[in-house]
């Protein structure tokens, strides 16, 4: 099988079997064995994330929608409201500068920004798995066609001396 392994990598990329990378010799590997490169990224990348990154992705994904500036605008709004024209009467606990309001939104800032730059970060190291599984992917794919021309030529070829 060591000698199938060398002539393929020979005959497809021009390299000993040795001399190839990691992602040559897998997709070399696949086609001795007539197996399949291609897998699902988003079943592997999701299965290894900890319990702290599937919520920070869920805040990060809540925070950065719609519905979440709906809310918050609807929050601001009756905050407002409620210190200025309800509490007219008695004692606003927020009276008008809203300084406590002001501290709210700064003290959230400064949790969900590093939280959406988390989920970032790991949607930049799940797309990198993806572009190397592509990669894997149309490596075999030309590979594969390359053996087809060459088979194809054969039987040109063997036509022609008939």
């Amino acid at each position: 099988m060591k000698k199938y392994f060398e002539n393929l990598a020979k005959a497809l990329l021009g390299s000993s079997f040795n001399e190839l990378d990691d992602v040559e010799k897998r997709v070399i590997g696949s086609i001795a064995d007539h197996t399949t490169v291609a897998e699902n990224t988003n079943d592997t990348f999701s299965e290894s994330l900890t319990f702290g990154q599937r919520v920070a992705d869920k805040v990060a994904k809540f925070g950065g929608s719609w519905s979440f500036i709906g809310f918050f605008f609807l929050l601001i709004l009756v905050w407002i409201l409620i210190n200025t024209v309800f509490l007219v009467s008695s004692e606003p606990f927020d009276p008008y500068p809203f300084i406590l309001l002001n501290l709210a939104l700064s003290t959230l800032a400064a949790f969900q920004a590093p939280i959406i730059m988390m989920s970032q970060n790991r949607q930049a190291a799940k797309d990198r798995i993806k572009q190397d599984a592509t990669y894997e992917m149309n490596l075999k794919l030309e590979l594969e066609i390359m053996r087809l021309h060459d088979k194809l030529d054969a039987i040109r070829e063997e036509l022609k001396q008939q």
